[in-house]
């Protein structure tokens, strides 16, 4: 069978699922999230499918509440089937389906997909990136004076392994904290925590797993580390009181709609935990910090009114698993951290310590730099990135990353009052055809960017032997010369095409191409203070100000923006997403309406309404 004629059948399948859905009454569960509420209902079975109960929001069809935010019913429901089918063709063809539907709302316009550009003194060894934008540290040499001073960003939000979900606290928590895999230089997925010659066995269906943890390990205290504290930490990042963004990562993991998800300890060294349906990522889950363990009583004698879920990791010498433990963190300056003697592979660690300088200034970090007074440097100012390339210098290393950088409109912004959600998706896509990626690429990344024309980035695999970004038998991008939705390059192609949603939305131009006075069109631009973000909100800005559009950028330091980010408390948003593993559902399923990555508000009510 034609694989476009299964596309056809899986259309087919998923409108009677959708029929099905929404004849299920809403019931409230207690919100994953304190402005998400949950309701039960039943997923129709799909071709290739299985028929499942999942929990889904009471906003899942949003359209009573906001007229102009785009429903989101059949998204969730795409997610929760491809998380769920065991038919690998018809998998890549849901993913396929739900990046169109994400895509045809604009509401996330991708500018340019990721590289990771760095500064490493040639003297440094060790070091290394994941594809993931994950550095790890802790087998570095050639320091002076045994220790690593690293420069990642300014302070982080979070420490604790289940609360994190920035790359720079992923970062932090890598080298702090184990899980039972980890990646390599390589970048393959090796045994970390669990034992290196027999580290697990799978079931024949593919759901039930045991692994098997290397005998002695110890926390940083010196107490063993066994596997009831894996069951331990897995039920509390899944417990909707801690409100953990990444929670969602659990959901095909049997127990996980009860809240509990169905691990067991065996032994102590023996995990035992059911699938509800295959993974072929498992072993990447593994590797990703929230599925970390934690002690869990530092955790509890830390918060024992369970006001501060992540108050345990707040404190300098905090219980870990990792290479190094939190000696110190003086706010705005440094972060200091020590070896770890209990590590499971400090044999191998050369360095005593590791020295974080916490600041968002280019310029600053850049000089320290320069005085030899820092090692590694995660951020180079735009200015000085074109006399490295041109000098060749071997300190400045451009790694291969998996990512796409982009900003995003919140769908429940007043920018969209009055409009259908027809045409809140056409201004969107308007406003995203009328920026000028290369130009963003050649001279504020100047690095290799390659300009985006779709979501899921290029070299993203698609979970069945291929590659996503592909026109192929099974599918066909709607610009496939482009191999995504739009073309990279800003034209007169583009910008009529531009005018023409806008002009489906109601606006109308004057003579000089511009909005006329009769239909203006101002919002805000949030971004993190950091330099390179700002030059691309403000290159943003002066595109848009071509047609007469209004943007005033605004700038937060990080915790600020990242939570009035999260919080739906803005109207269009910088943003950028390092796949957590090679696979396009990593990518697609942080758009879920319970999600806590969920930033465009898909599915959700207004934020002034959750106050």
């Amino acid at each position: 069978m034609q694989k476009k004629l299964l596309s056809c059948v899986i259309a087919l399948s998923m409108t009677l699922c959708l029929l099905t859905a929404c004849g299920k009454q809403a019931t409230d569960a207690g919100g994953a999230t304190s402005t998400e509420e949950q309701a039960t209902e039943t997923a129709a079975e799909s071709s290739g499918g299985s028929t499942s109960t999942a929990s889904w929001p009471t906003t899942l069809t949003n359209s009573v509440h906001n007229s102009a935010a785009p429903d989101w019913t059949e998204y969730n429901q795409l997610i929760f089937n491809i998380k769920n089918t065991t038919d690998y063709a018809e998998r890549e063809v849901m993913m396929h389906r739900a990046e169109d539907i994400l895509m045809s709302t604009g509401a996330v316009v991708p500018i340019y997909y990721y590289n990771d550009p760095y500064l490493q003194k040639k003297s440094i060894t060790g070091v290394f990136s994941s594809l993931f934008g994950t550095k790890y540290f802790m087998y570095a040499k050639g320091t002076e004076g045994n220790a690593l001073r690293v420069s990642l960003s300014s302070d982080p939000t979070y420490l604790d392994p289940a609360l994190n979900s920035s790359v720079d606290g992923a970062c932090l928590v890598a080298n702090t904290f184990a899980g039972l895999y980890t990646y390599n230089e390589a970048g393959e997925c090796i045994p970390a925590l669990a034992d290196d010659a027999n580290p697990y066995e799978v079931s024949e269906d593919g759901l039930s797993y045991t692994f098997h943890l290397k005998k002695g390990l110890q926390w940083s205290d010196g107490t063993p580390l066994t596997a009831s504290d894996f069951v331990y930490s897995w039920n509390r990042a899944v417990d909707p009181s801690l409100g953990a963004d990444y929670e969602y990562m659990f959901s095909n993991f049997a127990g996980y709609d009860d809240g509990k998800v169905k691990a067991k300890a065996v032994d102590d060294t023996t995990l035992s935990f059911t699938l509800t349906s295959p993974c072929a990522y498992i072993l990447d889950l593994m590797a990703f910090p929230i599925f970390f363990p934690v002690n869990q009583a530092n955790v509890e004698a830390a918060d024992p009114d369970g006001v501060n879920p992540g108050a345990w990791a707040e404190t300098p010498g905090f219980v870990s698993s990792g290479a190094f433990t939190l000696q110190s963190w003086v706010p705005g300056d440094r972060m200091i951290y020590v070896k770890n003697p209990y590590f499971y592979d400090a044999a191998n660690v050369a360095i005593d310590e590791l020295h974080f300088i916490l600041s968002s200034d280019d310029e600053y970090i850049y000089e320290a730099y320069k005085n030899g007074e820092i090692d590694f440097a995660d951020s180079v100012p735009n200015e000085e990135i074109s006399k490295f390339l041109a000098s060749n210098d071997p300190e400045f290393v451009i790694a291969p990353s998996l990512g796409t950088y982009y900003f995003a409109f919140n769908v429940n912004s007043h920018l969209f009052d009055g409009m259908t959600s027809t045409q809140a998706a056409s201004m969107r896509r308007a406003i995203g055809l009328m920026v000028d990626r290369q130009y963003i690429c050649d001279n504020i990344g100047q690095t290799g960017q390659v300009p985006a024309t779709s979501f899921i980035p290029e070299g993203m695999m698609d979970g069945n032997g291929g590659v996503f970004k592909t026109n192929d038998d099974a599918y066909t991008f709607p610009d496939s010369n482009a191999v995504g939705y739009y073309s990279a390059e800003k034209n007169d192609a583009t910008v009529a095409e531009a005018k023409a949603l806008f002009e489906e939305a109601g606006f109308t131009f004057g003579s000089d191409g511009k909005l006329s006075a009769d239909t203006p069109l101002s919002f805000e631009f949030l971004t993190n203070d950091s330099q390179s973000h700002v030059l691309v909100a403000e290159a943003i800005k002066k595109d848009l100000a071509e047609f007469g559009i209004q943007v005033t950028v605004v700038k937060q330091d990080w915790p600020t923006f990242q939570q009035n980010r999260k919080d739906g408390n803005y109207d269009v948003a910088r943003e950028g997403w390092l796949a957590d593993f090679n696979d396009p559902i990593n990518m697609l399923e942080m758009f879920i309406t319970t999600s806590g990555n969920n930033d465009p508000q898909f599915g959700r009510k207004p934020f002034e309404e959750d106050e």
